[in-house]
């Protein structure tokens, strides 16, 4: 028996986030004793990359290369974890919290009549039955949930653990999967990829600025900071409505809700919707001229001072320390 984890993909390239899984599937394993981790990746990926798995704590790696998975169309997902799931004799499938990963999890709750946790941010309680503590209400409040059904999902949330890895290598092996006309019904016939040197879903800094920049022109000194520290950049609602910024840098409730080790926020009064979205980040660090702006209170450290005199100086230390 093992615990199976589902792998993502960006551009060949293993997402952190699925890391992380494998990560908690191996601490998951090591408590309950459901013996080694084996991942599941889908579509084309080098061999040497999905070896890699190993070193967050996957023995092995089966590999489905069949070019139809490429696309992340969700039923041919669903339906290649389910007979992976089924082939290693898994009664855990764990995987990451993304826009993804609740499609596919939805479907293979279905399929192999599995109960479905997301958002944990915890190994289960298995002391006394089998509970899972998970974000709720946007990372506001904690959910304790029972699963009894044999079959079990765990939809891990962004940073819920610390990823360490080392140089283990996975064994990778090739995973024939069949899939029927039903599991292909859907077809993806464009995508429309967020454009930046770091995306902000993945992104373990994010840097964000708000209206307090005063135009589009100022944006310079945020993105100096973002190469320095190799963040993502993000903004307020409020800056991506008038144009100032791009919809998909939009950070808060109805944006992008990111989960990153350290967000800093330059000219943001700290809205309750902006608030949501972020308030899942380890580290707050807030700039802004008005010590009574509400993100002060949500902040793990706040800097009261103009932007414009405040970022310069402190892109110019970070350069010194880095």
């Amino acid at each position: 028996m093992s615990i199976l984890v589902y792998i993502e993909q960006a551009e060949g390239k293993v997402k952190k986030t699925s890391l992380e899984a494998v990560a908690f599937a191996k601490a998951l394993a090591n408590q309950t004793g459901e013996g080694d981790v084996v991942a599941i990746a889908l579509g084309s990926i080098d061999s040497g990359e999905l070896a890699g798995i190993g070193g967050a704590g996957a023995s092995k790696v089966l590999h489905a290369s069949d070019s139809k998975l490429n696309d992340g169309v969700i039923q041919a997902h669903a339906s290649a974890v389910a007979q992976a799931f089924s082939s290693v004799g898994a009664k855990t499938l764990v995987l990451a919290k993304s826009s993804l990963g609740d499609a596919v999890a939805a479907r293979l709750a279905i399929k192999l009549k599995a109960g479905l946790v997301s958002n944990v941010v915890e190994l289960p309680n298995t002391s006394s039955g089998y509970t899972v503590k998970r974000s709720i209400y946007t990372g506001k409040a904690f959910a304790e949930t029972s699963v009894t059904t044999e079959n079990k999902i765990l939809a891990i949330k962004k940073n819920a653990i610390d990823l360490i890895l080392n140089d283990s290598k996975a064994t990778v092996e090739p995973f024939a999967v069949t899939l029927s006309e039903s599991d292909l019904a859907s077809k993806i016939t464009s995508t429309e990829r967020a454009t930046g040197e770091v995306l902000l879903p993945e992104a373990d800094i994010v840097v964000s600025g708000g209206r307090g920049l005063k135009g589009p022109e100022n944006w310079g000194m945020l993105e100096e900071m973002a190469k320095i520290l190799g963040a993502a950049t993000g903004c307020s609602k409020p800056v991506s409505d008038i144009g100032w910024r791009p919809h998909h840098e939009h950070v808060g409730q109805t944006g992008v809700k990111v989960a990153p080790t350290l967000y800093i926020a330059v000219g943001i009064s700290g809205a309750i919707q902006h608030l949501a979205g972020v308030n899942s980040s380890k580290c707050i660090v807030v700039i802004n001229k008005d010590p009574e702006a509400p993100f002060f209170k949500a902040a793990d450290y706040g800097i009261v001072g103009d932007a414009f005199e405040v970022v310069p100086k402190l892109n110019e230390a970070l350069k010194a320390e880095l």
